[in-house]
């Protein structure tokens, strides 16, 4: 089938041929870009945490006015969840992965550097790596000796005091390849508030609470810091023993001190969803969007093809009185919708490009990978010959006869 008389029929019905074009060339440009938010989102909830999830609780609590010693309440919050039956290991924190908190410090690799070199979370809590799950890939975790309690280790900020200061750290092995790429982290020294702290144990993965930018999602520390936040991330044998394991903890605080509030309870799964919710409803809204999308391209293409088998009835009858088979009658329109196609993906894919460079610009999203355009075209091509196949079928049935007599 030759292209040339296909775009002289076009020339004349040059609105309707436009307004397809332009369908289609939106329809791809947004789908292109949409499919790749989808893919990102799925990949974001995907991600890896570093934590034995399955098999984690996270318990908060606050005491009601001013409270004494809160290292002994501590002490004993975490001897009483300790005996409850099912628990493996516990550890008191300051926040907890999903958690969505914001316990941050700036590193620096030289302290007379002005600006830091990056940002990572801060994890406190003895025995905080264990609990959690981490995998420990070099060097060792932090040991007794190294823990200073929150209070002291203030003061002795407050005072300038280096030597009163935590001497060693634990970082995720991402941040430790930011730091010193290709070179081996353990003995390395970075500073924090100018203060020296040496690595001394690197964990394979170990995500932040709160996930602002993706890239820097695995720049953790953990501190030999004490706190007594009321915060407690508890440990069990089996995923099977988790809700019960929780209701028996909760009881176990309230029993030792009637007085304090549960602020949070949560199942470690249920946090990681709730944390992506946002996520997931974003992925759902741009699926639905790209559906629609699809299904009024397709829609289109059908009323088009509709509507110009109506209006070609004369030529149809021509063309089948002088030899044409009902192949040859399917396949032109055929055909002439994959023109149409192909000129609106052409188009779509510079609008695509241009829409991502927008995103990218104002809500730093990455580069559109070239692999989307491809895929792209190949799905409206075939979503376009489904659409005109109706149509291009009504057209080949036509007899001669009947099409002459329309005259």
């Amino acid at each position: 089938m030759e292209i040339l008389p296909i775009l002289s029929t076009l020339r004349r019905h040059k609105i309707t041929a436009f307004l397809v074009i332009i369908e289609i060339a939106l329809t791809c440009a947004i789908v292109c870009n949409a499919v790749f938010i989808i893919n990102q989102r799925l990949d974001r909830m995907a991600m890896q945490s570093g934590i034995d999830e399955h098999r984690l609780l996270h318990i908060a609590v606050a005491d009601i006015g001013a409270s004494q010693d809160k290292k002994a309440h501590m002490q004993e919050d975490l001897a009483a969840l300790r005996q409850v039956p099912g628990v493996t290991d516990v550890a008191s924190v300051n926040q907890v992965p999903f958690g969505n908190s914001s316990w941050n410090s700036g590193i620096k690799l030289d302290p007379k550097q002005r600006i830091s070199t990056l940002n990572a979370t801060n994890y406190y809590g003895e025995n905080i790596a264990q609990t959690l799950g981490t995998q420990l890939i070099a060097g060792r975790h932090l040991q007794d000796t190294d823990y200073m309690d929150m209070d002291d280790v203030m003061r002795a900020a407050a005072a300038k005091d280096a030597k009163a200061i935590p001497h060693a750290v634990v970082i995720t092995q991402k941040l430790a390849e930011r730091l010193w790429p290709g070179q081996p982290p353990l003995g390395k020294q970075l500073y924090l508030a100018d203060y020296p702290i040496t690595v001394v144990g690197v964990v394979k993965e170990l995500v932040r609470p709160s996930i602002l930018d993706d890239s820097a999602r695995s720049y953790s520390m953990i501190l030999p810091i004490r706190m007594a936040v009321g915060e407690y991330i508890i440990r069990v044998a089996s995923p099977n023993d988790r809700d019960r394991v929780l209701a028996a903890a909760v009881a176990k605080l309230k029993q030792i001190n009637p007085h304090r509030v549960v602020l949070k309870k949560h199942v470690m799964d249920d946090m990681r969803h709730d944390f992506f919710r946002n996520d997931r409803a974003m992925a759902g809204l741009l699926v639905g969007v790209c559906v629609a999308l699809l299904v009024v391209t397709a829609l289109g293409i059908v009323g088009l093809g509709s509507f110009w088998v109506a209006q070609r009835r004369r030529q149809i009858g021509v063309r089948r009185a002088l030899g044409a088979t009902r192949r040859n009658i399917l396949h032109y329109f055929q055909t002439e919708n994959f023109v149409l196609a192909t000129i609106g993906i052409a188009l779509g894919m510079v609008l695509a490009y241009a829409i991502n460079l927008l995103l990218m610009t104002h809500y730093e999203l990455p580069r559109l990978p070239a692999i989307y355009f491809p895929v792209g075209a190949l799905a409206l091509w075939v979503i376009g010959q489904l659409a005109v196949l109706g149509p291009a079928m009504r057209a080949a049935a036509v007899p001669p006869v009947v099409a002459t007599r329309s005259v």
